[in-house]
């Protein structure tokens, strides 16, 4: 259980175009500079973004992509979704080998309540995390000063003898 390539870079994606605004566009070979990822990859990852409506496109010297809709009705869970999936699906379990006989996947399997466990805890937390909300948090950080990012605070000065201990 782990998040795809996939999900990561259109998440990733949907936050650069997001970053620039309403109406801010970026074209497939920004996208692809930008995240580092081929004009191919982007180009796939955009197309599925704007097949489930997070996207618009524009042709021509002045298109490009932008958002469908506002950031703050993007729910990160739906983006995943449509992205790839969730991290647990109930077929999961018949998707492993084993002898079904003695197959411990079976109604009370404690492996299978604890992936839906944390599923549940998944979708707790992306179902009310919006592309804003993702949006905010960057603008949080980055007004953070410089200067004060990753300072550590002061130690009380000892003594060489003490260091040495």
């Amino acid at each position: 259980m782990k998040l795809s390539a996939q999900e990561e870079y259109g998440l990733r994606c949907l936050l650069q175009i997001g970053r620039l605004g309403e109406g801010g566009s970026l074209t497939i070979p920004e996208i692809s500079r930008l995240e580092g990822i081929s004009v191919h990859h982007a180009a796939k990852i955009l197309q599925i973004l704007r097949q489930e409506g997070y996207l618009k496109s524009a042709r021509g010297q002045t298109g490009g992509y932008t958002l469908a809709r506002l950031p703050e009705v993007i729910v990160v869970g739906d983006v995943l979704a449509a992205m790839g999936g969730r991290l647990y699906e109930e077929e999961f379990c018949s998707q492993h080998s084993g002898l079904e006989a003695s197959c411990t996947h079976t109604v009370g399997c404690s492996i299978r309540s604890l992936w839906r466990t944390v599923q549940e805890a998944v979708d707790g937390v992306l179902s009310k995390t919006t592309l804003h909300d993702l949006l905010e948090r960057e603008r949080e950080i980055h007004s953070v000063p410089d200067a004060l990012v990753g300072l550590q605070p002061p130690r009380p000065a000892t003594p060489l003898a003490d260091q040495r201990r």
